[in-house]
């Protein structure tokens, strides 16, 4: 199964929402190329990821079939290493749904590097293709905090800024857009990079 038609439009929503919140922020947005802290750790992706990975992988192996084996190793390396404590099931990739599995991820491979991260330079090999997480990784976004909504940012971002400054900087995210293409696939389940990329 492929992408749904809708996800470069959703792609292009989120591409301008992060541009004009970065506008807004200005100084306080410390993203730069090189700084990939956000790009170590597990970190759930869905359906509609995974199938955008898999298709900037198939890219790859047309335009830089090099690079497109570097990251399938990395990412081989990654289950070997981790996929012993994967909470879920390793021949899908599929995270386990239970209290239990849940509680597991928490803590899982939470210093591990993403298999997409290039170790030598800090860029995401698979830029153009990376999943929601990591599109809205940086500014504030709204983030349901258990007891209501609150706006979450990176935490080396917006250091010293007042509430209000944050505020100003909200990026929107088109949930509605994004729930209809997931419909759209028909699957569910969520898994990590490293399973996405081989499968």
């Amino acid at each position: 199964m492929g992408l749904p038609a809708g996800d470069s439009e959703l792609i292009q929503i989120m591409d301008a929402a992060l541009a004009e919140a970065a506008r807004r922020a200005g100084k306080w947005l410390v993203c730069k190329l090189g700084c990939t802290q956000c790009c170590h750790g597990a970190f759930a992706i869905g359906p509609l990821d995974a199938l955008r990975l898999r298709d900037g992988m198939v890219a790859l192996r047309s335009a830089e079939p090099m690079l497109a084996a570097e990251i399938e190793r990395r990412a081989q390396a990654w289950i070997t290493e981790h996929g012993l404590d994967f909470p879920g099931n390793t021949e899908t990739g599929l995270l386990g749904e239970s209290d239990e599995q849940r509680e597991r991820f928490e803590e899982f491979a939470n210093e591990a590097a993403c298999p997409v991260l290039d170790p030598a330079t800090g860029r995401c090999d698979l830029y153009a293709w990376r999943p929601m997480t990591c599109r809205v990784f940086g500014p504030p976004i709204r983030m349901d905090a258990g007891e209501g909504v609150a706006l979450a940012h990176c935490e080396l971002c917006f250091a010293g800024a007042a509430e209000a400054e944050v505020a100003a900087c909200e990026m929107p995210i088109p949930h509605e857009l994004e729930a209809s293409l997931l419909g759209k696939i028909g699957q569910s389940g969520e898994t990590v990079v490293a399973f996405a990329l081989l499968r």
